[in-house]
């Protein structure tokens, strides 16, 4: 059965049901956490994402979400770390095959607000347990693979965020603050 392409991936010239997502993480001591949130919908444990935005890079887009669903900026990978698949359930409640290509995001700060902090619960978890949280099986190899490398290599570079702004150092281990 065809999907409906999305409107703005129709208009980019992209596959209907792509999507970019960001996959924030942070060194702590000798390991790695990764930042989750909530869908809207279900509550399932997710990483930021969300459709191609006209004039903005991928990469970009990615960074964009990561800031509106969970208020972290940083250093994101200009090239994918891999993608997953899952379903969407649209508006209408028909289903939508979704590819996502996931960038890294080596997190700088926290904001203190962020357009969907009262919708979704942010939290860190190690990397371990970030990849157990997730319902995507690609996810979680995705999750567990970056982890694996990262921690060996910790000198993962990106691009500075160009959302940069006030927010909160995420270089200690202090907890996000409450979405609520």
């Amino acid at each position: 059965m065809k999907r409906p392409a999305s409107k703005s991936a129709m208009v980019m010239g992209m596959a209907p049901g792509l999507q970019f997502a960001a996959l924030p993480w942070r060194k702590v001591g000798d390991g790695l956490e990764v930042l989750l949130v909530t869908s809207r919908e279900s509550g399932r444990w997710v990483i930021p994402k969300g459709w191609p935005m006209k004039g903005r890079k991928a990469h970009l887009a990615a960074a964009r979400e990561a800031l509106e669903e969970a208020g972290v900026t940083g250093r994101i990978a200009k090239k994918p770390a891999g993608s997953f698949g899952y379903v969407k359930r649209l508006k209408n409640g028909a289903p939508l095959e979704c590819r996502v290509q996931v960038f890294p995001l080596k997190v700088e700060r926290q904001r203190k607000s962020w357009p969907e902090r009262h919708e979704r619960e942010a939290r860190w978890f190690p990397a371990a347990e970030a990849a157990e949280a997730v319902e995507e099986p690609e996810l979680r190899a995705l999750i567990a693979t970056f982890a694996g490398e990262t921690s060996t290599d910790v000198s993962v570079q990106g691009a500075p965020s160009p959302l940069a702004g006030e927010g909160l150092d995420l270089r200690s281990n202090a907890p996000l603050p409450s979405p609520r």
